[in-house]
């Protein structure tokens, strides 16, 4: 079974600001995450990509198309792993959101938790193991594939194949343009690394 490799975008100023960007379209990369997602592309030249995947947000496009460009392959938008739907807490900054009354579940109770006009956590892990479920499936057992994917999103997957409850998946720190890696096997799927970040200008 494939391996893949999950990827968070790159910095845009929503992310710089501590504001929570959702689906909001026209979220771009800043000029640190363009950098990053250079260093990214010369991290990653020499692996033996046979697919890039992404969600079709602009930010995680932007991240995936030096990749891409690195490769000769085309970036193949997957509605499956778009970032989840805040409902009407995207655009807002973290600073507001915790003083609303929802903040505690969040962070302490999320798999009750639906975000109101939004998805629910446990909603959006189905939808997201389901898309590498289908992915997975299209690939041949030693295919390497890239997946361009959001922070919460990737945080939520990795739980789901580490066996971790849904109430403690925000234990995991996914940062931006960082790959963690999954390998599907026959009768198990191996977590080969979590967070990894190489040769990236993550600091100024």
């Amino acid at each position: 079974m494939p391996t893949i490799l999950l990827i968070r975008h790159a910095e845009n100023e929503y992310v710089a600001k501590g504001r929570l960007a959702g689906r909001l379209p026209g979220v771009h990369l800043n000029e640190k995450g363009r950098q990053q997602a250079k260093a990214l592309a010369r991290a990653l030249a020499k692996v033996p990509l046979k697919a890039i995947y992404s969600s079709p947000l602009e930010r995680c496009l932007e991240t995936a198309q030096p990749l891409a460009a690195a490769h000769n392959l085309d970036v193949i938008p997957r509605q499956g792993l778009i970032e989840i739907d805040f409902g009407n807490w995207q655009g807002k900054t973290l600073k507001q959101l915790r003083r609303r009354r929802l903040w505690p579940v969040v962070q302490h109770n999320p798999a009750r938790l639906t975000f109101p006009e939004g998805e629910s956590f446990a909603a959006a892990q189905l939808r997201l193991v389901d898309e590498i479920e289908r992915l997975v499936a299209q690939h041949k057992p030693k295919d390497l594939i890239a997946c361009f994917s959001h922070s919460d999103c990737i945080r939520l997957l990795l739980a789901y194949y580490l066996g971790v409850p849904l109430d403690l998946f925000q234990r995991l720190a996914i940062s931006p343009a960082s790959v963690s890696s999954l390998m599907f096997g026959e009768r198990a799927v191996r977590i080969l690394g979590v967070n990894q970040q190489i040769d990236l200008p993550f600091k100024k």
